[in-house]
Formats: C-alpha cells, sequence, structure tokens
C-alpha cells in the first residue's frame, strides 16, 4: 500500500521530467534535420535550438491542435458506435439516405465555380 502512494506522488515530478527530456531532444533532433536540409535544398538560414523548439511546438499547435491524448476523438467515436448499435435497422438505413442525400447536395454541380 505504501510503495503505490509513493508511485501516486512521484508521478507527475516523474512525467514532468520526462516531457522536458523529450522535448529538449526532440528540439534537438529539429534543428539538426533543418539545418542539414533546408539550407542546402531551399537556402534557408540555419536555425538555432530555441528557434527549433519554438518550430516544434507552432507545428504541434498548427497541426495537432492544443487537445490532450483523450481528446483524439477516441471517446467521441466510441460514443458513436453505442448511439449506432442501438438504432434499428429502418434508423440505420435513414441515416444513411440523409447522409447521402446531404453528400449529393454538397457535390452537386450547381456549387462548383465554373472555369
Amino acid at each position: 500500500m505504501k510503495s503505490y502512494n509513493v508511485l501516486r506522488i512521484l508521478k507527475f515530478p516523474l512525467l514532468a521530467v520526462l516531457f522536458v527530456v523529450l522535448l529538449a531532444g526532440f528540439g534537438f533532433v529539429v534543428m539538426g534535420l533543418w539545418n542539414w536540409l533546408m539550407p542546402a535544398l531551399f537556402g534557408l538560414k540555419v536555425i538555432g535550438y530555441w528557434q527549433a523548439t519554438g518550430l516544434l511546438i507552432l507545428s504541434k499547435i498548427l497541426f495537432g491542435g492544443l487537445r490532450g491524448p483523450r481528446g483524439r476523438g477516441g471517446s467521441r467515436l466510441h460514443g458513436m458506435r453505442e448511439r449506432w448499435k442501438q438504432r434499428t435497422p429502418e434508423e440505420r438505413e435513414k441515416f444513411r439516405q440523409d447522409l447521402r442525400a446531404r453528400w449529393i447536395r454538397m457535390t452537386s454541380p450547381d456549387l462548383k465555380p465554373s472555369a
């Protein structure tokens, strides 16, 4: 019982240290790859460690969003599956037809810009 409490208390500091180490490691990897490839391929300037870390954080915000590990849609998809299982075959077919009708409306040639 005591060892469980000690692990529980040490969990946050250990995860914080792991986060800092991983961020530092990824920062060096991004810096190395940028300085190896980008100046030679595109004529861009060499960057430092803090610029590489900032680039890493910016790309995470832009492409990964600010959600936590649980925010990737797993629980949302689980709820959708449960609702789908609870529907009757008639309700499922009606849903499919409504979805097809929306898709056809979205892809209709009238909505496409003329060239």
